[in-house]
């Protein structure tokens, strides 16, 4: 187990490594591509072509996803409310000869895996031309939930203190993703507030993270790992305000400034 903060730093004693964890150069060259094609080559390839009609294409992609993550979502739900595998107030991962092992490392892997495809989302948005859409935020934000994941399950192992809150965000991205696709066959759903409301809902994920770390910070001997536990409250922290500093700019300030706009007209 990885522990920096007592001077660690260790591959997981897992012997299971499931495809992409363990050495470090498949996820590397994935994110590599990604960044490159998204910052330079699919700019350069989109460059005198017309956007491309990738309707039919994104609305597989969302169904897709909603039963990815709905299936992950309910299969997780049963397993922490109806096995009862961690012991809710101190959650740690499960030991080696645990009969719901397996189901842990497979939970947790078909999470970590998911990110990977999420990436699809912004390799849709360089083939539509959407340019405007593939913001600092939208590529941190992905960097860090695939590549972030390769790195805790290779040094901390699969499950444990971040099983609940991946299990949070999977409960987001099956919101996120039925908003997606209802906006992409109800042009009323495009031009609503939902999307605003989305936004709101994944600051309030962020909220819940920290609240949850916090609160297992104060149970008594409790050994879940202080660099998860840290590292996780600081992505948290910096995706709270990059997300809010999102919110201002596009649902504060923007709607002050039509408002006085249609005064004025």
């Amino acid at each position: 187990m990885a522990d920096l903060l007592n001077g660690t730093l260790i591959i997981s004693e897992d012997p299971v490594r499931l495809p992409l964890i363990g050495s470090p150069w498949p996820s590397l060259t994935i994110v590599s591509l990604y960044l490159l094609f998204v910052l330079k080559l699919g700019r350069k390839f989109m460059e005198n072509r017309k956007p491309y009609d990738l309707r039919g294409v994104i609305r597989a992609y969302n169904i897709m996803q909603i039963v990815y993550n709905g299936v992950v979502l309910i299969a997780g739900l049963h397993f922490l409310f109806v096995l009862r595998a961690y012991d809710l107030r101190c959650i740690t991962r499960l030991p080696l000869d645990h009969e719901l092992k397996s189901r842990e490392r497979w939970l947790t892997y078909s999470y970590f895996f998911n990110k990977f495809i999420d990436l699809l989302e912004t390799v849709f948005f360089v083939l539509r031309k959407k340019h405007r859409q593939i913001s600092f935020l939208h590529v941190f934000h992905h960097l860090v939930m695939s590549f972030g994941g390769y790195l805790h399950i290779t040094f901390n192992g699969y499950g444990g203190t971040l099983f609940p809150l991946c299990l949070l965000n999977v409960a987001v991205h099956v919101i996120m993703y039925a908003y997606y696709y209802l906006s992409s066959v109800s042009k009323d759903v495009q031009t609503s507030r939902w999307k605003k409301y989305i936004t709101i809902v994944q600051l309030v994920q962020f909220l819940l993270v920290l609240a949850n770390f916090s609160y297992t910070l104060m149970q008594p001997n409790c050994n879940a790992s202080r660099t998860v536990i840290y590292s996780g409250m600081f992505v948290s922290t910096t995706f709270i305000l990059m997300f809010a500093n999102f919110y201002i700019h596009n649902y504060i300030l923007n709607g002050s400034k039509q408002k006085r706009a249609l005064k004025s007209d």
